[in-house]
């Protein structure tokens, strides 16, 4: 068993990490501002090995206390969300998302020095890859290719950039994680102000999944997308990639590595929008309608996934449809009973 500490654990990815890591047996800290969705509950909430903490992770001072007698960190607070919500909030995810990642690495450098911790492992994102022109992405391109055009995308890639300062300057080990498009449920509304509509629909600036299913459920036809629909992703179980960040934590081998999780499948955003049309409405014809695309909307985002299955030996199980059967019914629960 070891002791860890999760920054971000209300948050999507998080509540899949941290059920995950109590399912392994180890001990969890959460720690969470409840900026996004505001307070959640997890079914987990009440696990004898877990504890989660009300804070700021932009607070050196909270995270270094939480991290006292803890083995490992895993870095996964951060201002968060689809598409349209950094480009809603372009700045205020740049400037908040660097000062969360610098005061945790303040604090992860002391608790190295001072105390147990043996590493962090940092959740980055596969938008570090925007402005690649080929593919697939392999660990390492990211540093070949020009940065990143969204505020976003930009400061994940300087997250990366903070792991590999603090191993270079005061010897604190690391693993980066890349997710790819993570699909699962617990997603809500952000509790931002701003609105973005896709139709008629009042999107929860969240991610494309979710975003689909609201405005099938609501009625929407034709449906709405984003651009012309061959956008290229590969949507991966949130389960995945929770075991997978695991994965990372724990093996030897990941010490100072970097890594994309993501499942190997290809599929574009019209091929999803058609199969969750064909779940919810079988045997009505499918038609859309294709609004502006986003400035930031890449074409492409294929990921390299051999590092990960030959040094990890990690491979997404979770296939899309199974997915859906998950998803699909917890969003339109949402949906009704006015949560999303």
């Amino acid at each position: 068993m070891a002791k860890i500490l999760v920054t971000g654990a209300a948050g999507f990815i998080g509540g899949y990490l941290v059920q995950q890591l109590l399912a392994d047996g180890h001990d969890v800290v959460g720690l969470d501002d409840h900026s996004k969705y505001g307070p959640v509950s997890r079914s987990y909430d009440h696990h004898p090995r877990y504890r989660l903490v009300e804070g700021d992770a932009s607070d050196a001072a909270v995270v270094e206390e939480l991290l006292d007698g803890r083995d490992h960190l895993i870095a996964g607070a951060a201002r968060i969300g689809g598409i349209s919500y950094f480009h809603a909030y372009p700045y205020d995810l740049l400037a908040a998302n660097e000062r969360i990642i610098a005061s945790t690495c303040d604090a992860a450098i002391r608790a190295h020095r001072f105390g147990r911790l043996r590493k962090v492992t940092y959740i980055s994102s596969s938008m570090v890859f925007e402005s690649t022109d080929h593919w697939p992405s392999r660990e390492g391109d990211q540093l070949k290719v020009p940065p990143p055009g969204s505020s976003y995308g930009f400061q994940k890639l300087a997250t990366e950039y903070f792991a590999r300062a603090a191993w270079d300057q005061y010897g604190l080990p690391y693993t980066i994680v890349r997710p790819f498009n993570c699909v699962g449920v617990g997603e809500l509304r952000a509790l931002a102000q701003a609105t973005s509509l896709s139709g008629n629909t009042k999107l929860a600036m969240s991610h494309v999944v979710p975003d689909l299913v609201q405005k099938i459920v609501k009625g929407q036809s034709p449906l709405h997308i984003l651009g012309d629909g061959r956008q290229v992703r590969h949507y991966t179980y949130g389960g995945d990639l929770a075991r997978g960040i695991v994965m990372a934590m724990e093996h030897e081998s990941a010490t100072n590595e970097d890594f994309n999780l993501s499942t190997a499948e290809s599929t574009t955003v019209l091929e999803l929008a058609e199969l969750i049309w064909s779940k919810l409405r079988p045997g009505v014809p499918f038609e859309v309608v294709n609004d502006s695309a986003f400035e930031h909307d890449v074409r492409m985002r294929v990921p390299d996934v051999s590092k990960a299955r030959d040094m990890l030996g990690f491979t997404a199980g979770v296939g899309l449809e199974e997915m859906l059967d998950e998803v699909i019914p917890w969003v339109v629960g949402a949906v009704e009973t006015g949560r999303l």
